[in-house]
């Protein structure tokens, strides 16, 4: 099988006949425009993780629950998804969007800001940490990714990856999700990141995408349009629930 082959058979088996990916960011070039895309989708099994929704402002991405008076517990639901700085591009499933936002322009790196993190506490599950990083103040650009998960011998560590993939061809991504698929508990990601569908424009990547996604389980899905030598970016949602 050629890439567009293998990328199109990964979104069929981890997608579109897989009931629980979990939340996933996929990071690539566009096949029609001169433009990075940015993916990242959130699903939800309980009502607590279904009372949300994303808020796009700019190049910035959050989620925010859609009946405040359910909120609970926060700590691991809201949070900032995506964030940029000058050149350099953030999507995470957590509150580590944020820290590498402040730690680079420090002077922290990719590894050292994610060093301080461990996989999220929500025992059994022990759910993964996953961020990708896209910068662009040297083209054609690098693309760099993270797994922080539970050490399988002992949960209480976690096991780091970080990978740093070639440029993606023209309408293809590299992708990674929470879960392999529904359990309890559920099955961590586990593997290189995969091969999947770019497309060609935001909408066109959010319909493929929204569609695949299960319709029980998907709460809320956002691309986002980056320039290809950097610059302002544009994001489109679409949620389930709320506006």
């Amino acid at each position: 099988m050629n890439a567009s082959e293998i990328a199109q058979v990964n979104l069929e088996r981890h997608l579109q006949q897989n009931p629980y990916p979990g939340r996933g960011l996929v990071v690539g070039p566009s096949s029609a425009q001169d433009a990075w895309l940015m993916i990242y989708w959130i699903m939800g099994r309980s009502a607590s993780s279904r009372n949300r929704k994303f808020v796009a402002e700019g190049g910035s991405l959050r989620t925010e629950p859609v009946d405040a008076r359910l909120l609970t517990d926060p700590s691991l639901i809201i949070y900032d998804a995506m964030l940029e700085l000058p050149g350099i591009y953030l999507v995470s499933n957590g509150a580590q969007t944020r820290a590498l936002f402040e730690g680079l322009p420090a002077g922290e790196t990719f590894d050292s800001v994610l060093a301080k993190w461990e996989r999220e506490p929500d025992a059994p599950n022990f759910t993964l940490r996953i961020t990708a990083m896209l910068d662009l103040r040297k083209q054609p650009g690098a693309l760099t990714l993270s797994l922080l998960k539970a050490n399988p011998a002992n949960p209480d560590l976690t096991d780091r990856f970080t990978f740093r993939p070639a440029t993606p061809p023209p309408g293809l991504g590299v992708g990674i999700t929470t879960y392999q698929g529904d359990g309890n508990p559920l099955p961590s990601f586990s593997g290189d990141p995969l091969l999947l569908p770019c497309g060609d424009s935001a909408d066109q990547v959010l319909d493929l995408y929204w569609n695949a996604l299960d319709a029980e389980n998907k709460i809320s899905l956002a691309v986002k349009r980056i320039p290809t030598r950097g610059g302002p970016s544009e994001i489109i949602v679409r949620n389930r629930y709320g506006n």
